[in-house]
């Protein structure tokens, strides 16, 4: 079914607006692709549409402008949102610190049918879905349609939360794109979680519809509501699902983090430091979709999935679906682009590349010759299978290197085997087999990326390692391992809860930037304190 425009209330919008400016929006005859219309005093008013912007005036709007409006509309709450009874428009308003409104956003609502087409199967599994997507994106218009299809055509008990009157329009008589599902108005924005509870224990839902999940509280109720079997549909702050992740008030919705130590065993099994991240807990919404656009969005089936995959640094189980103008739905596999946040390992760029996490320069390489060395070096490919070995850290080196070399997980598909000398001394079976397969068998000092980045350029007959940035410590690679330690240890005490902040020892410069960087990669802040000698790093969130 194609997409069906059903709302013609936006005559009762510009009703409360100033005559000049409602007929100059009646005068550009582009009322279904108007979005919001802007007041500020002593600004020219301003309509936005969808891809271009129109001034509605070339007079400045005045006090008397913005008071027309507030005379026309409901009350503002708490949250400085007002409404139309009985429309789906929404005005907001800008106050100064006298608490006088001395700005206004009219936003237009829209009842749309057909938009929940492009994700109505999922809807249909009866499991619990969150929202993801950019202000304007159609967020709340697919909520309310979701919230109408399952009330009218799946014929479910349904139960909206209306925190601000935006899915059912303000008055006390839902809009009719509700359809059947009943709605639930909140006094205050503070009270939603509680409101969320109350809906469960007292009406019975079988699906409850919330929109602008933002606090801790909420996320604790909706994952309450979701452990009692409930259906839950939702939106929530953020873009992406990596967003989601690092954002420490509303993780738990996907699960939530935490920072693992491994054993020696487990750590060596998988390949990967002693300090990894691991979901905490099951997701509270099983499925999770990124809306690009009306007619495009991203879907995750299977949160659970795609955030494992995410924390390993692989690439999620998901797909893209888009809208034709048919209103048929084409699905494909996803390509994501490249993830800003930093803290879950590798990520691809668009054209599928990795990128490094430690910078995009990385070290300035020589060859024998003493020319650089671009990443199109003349070595063959190497396949390194990394024997207790952090796999992310080596990633890191080769990409910084940029040398031709890819990390596998079998040991029959390598072409070098890399490990640390204390495993080389146990004389592991797997390294044995190594040595008598012929397979070159490189021992590490310690699991420092310095130490891999070393190991490599012999490996690839480069001469010297260059870093641009800072001169190699006269310390010994000993007194860097006990510092990248130390800062593993700290970001672990950080990320669970067991202490707000932590100061590691004084080092040098260049061990400071290498803590710094490890700091970044699990998404926490930190700075350097104090002179030299004294100058340490302090790790927080």
């Amino acid at each position: 079914m194609a997409v069906t425009d059903t709302s013609n209330d936006i005559q009762l919008l510009l009703a409360t607006l100033p005559p000049a400016i409602s007929e100059a929006i009646q005068k550009a005859n582009d009322q279904d692709n108007l979005l919001e219309i802007v007041m500020d005093l002593g600004r020219l008013p301003e309509a936005r549409y969808r891809g271009h912007e129109l001034f509605l005036s070339d007079r400045e709007v005045t006090v008397e402008d913005i008071n027309y409006v507030i005379a026309r509309i409901g009350e503002f709450g708490e949250d400085n949102r007002a409404g139309i009874p009985r429309t789906l428009h929404r005005i907001s308003g800008i106050r100064n610190r006298r608490g006088v409104v001395i700005g206004l956003t009219c936003r237009v609502g829209r009842a749309v049918f057909g938009t929940v087409d492009i994700i109505r199967d999922l809807v249909e599994t009866g499991q619990s879905i969150l929202l993801l997507g950019k202000p304007g994106t159609g967020k709340t218009t697919l909520l309310r349609e979701t919230a109408r299809v399952l009330g009218d055509e799946l014929r479910k008990r349904v139960v909206i939360v209306d925190t601000s009157n935006e899915i059912a329009g303000d008055g006390d008589i839902p809009h009719p794109g509700i359809g059947r599902a009943r709605r639930m108005q909140v006094p205050r924005p503070a009270e939603q979680h509680n409101v969320m509870i109350e809906a469960v224990e007292n009406h019975m839902p079988e699906v409850i519809v919330i929109d602008e999940i933002g606090t801790e509280l909420e996320a604790a109720a909706a994952r309450t509501i979701a452990e009692r079997g409930v259906q839950l549909v939702g939106t929530a702050h953020g873009n992406t699902l990596d967003n989601l992740m690092i954002n420490p008030t509303l993780s738990d919705l996907v699960g939530g983090i935490q920072a693992v130590t491994l054993g020696d065993e487990e750590a060596r099994r998988r390949g990967t430091q002693k300090t990894v991240l691991e979901r905490k807990a099951p997701p509270t919404f099983s499925i999770l979709v990124e809306i690009q656009s009306w007619d495009s969005v991203t879907v995750y089936p299977d949160v659970a999935a795609a955030v494992d995959a995410i924390l390993r640094g692989e690439e999620p189980p998901c797909e893209r679906r888009f809208r034709e103008p048919n209103g048929t739905v084409r699905r494909e596999p996803a390509r994501r682009a490249t993830i800003d946040a930093p803290a879950f390992g590798g990520r691809r760029s668009r054209g599928g590349r990795e990128q490094a996490q430690m910078g995009t320069s990385g070290p300035r390489l020589r060859d024998r010759n003493g020319g650089d060395v671009s990443a199109t070096t003349m070595m063959p490919p190497q396949r390194i299978f990394p024997f207790g070995v952090s796999r992310n850290r080596l990633q890191n080196a080769i990409e910084r290197l940029r040398v031709p070399a890819v990390i596998v997980r079998d040991l029959k598909d390598a072409t070098l085997v890399m490990t640390l000398k204390n495993y080389y001394r146990q004389s592991s079976q797997q390294l044995r087999q190594a040595e008598e397969q012929g397979v070159p068998v490189y021992v590490l000092r310690n699991n420092t990326i310095t130490q891999m980045e070393r190991q490599l350029a012999q490996v690839f007959q480069l001469r010297e390692i260059i870093d641009d940035e800072a001169p190699l410590p006269a310390s010994g690679d000993s007194v860097i391992e006990e510092a990248l330690l130390e800062t593993e240890q700290a970001i672990t005490q950080v990320i669970n809860g067991e202490r707000s902040a932590v100061e590691l020892t004084p080092r040098s410069s260049y061990i400071r930037r290498l803590q710094h960087q490890m700091a970044g990669r699990y998404n926490l802040r930190s700075e350097s304190r104090g002179d030299d000698p004294n100058r340490r790093v302090k790790i927080f969130r």
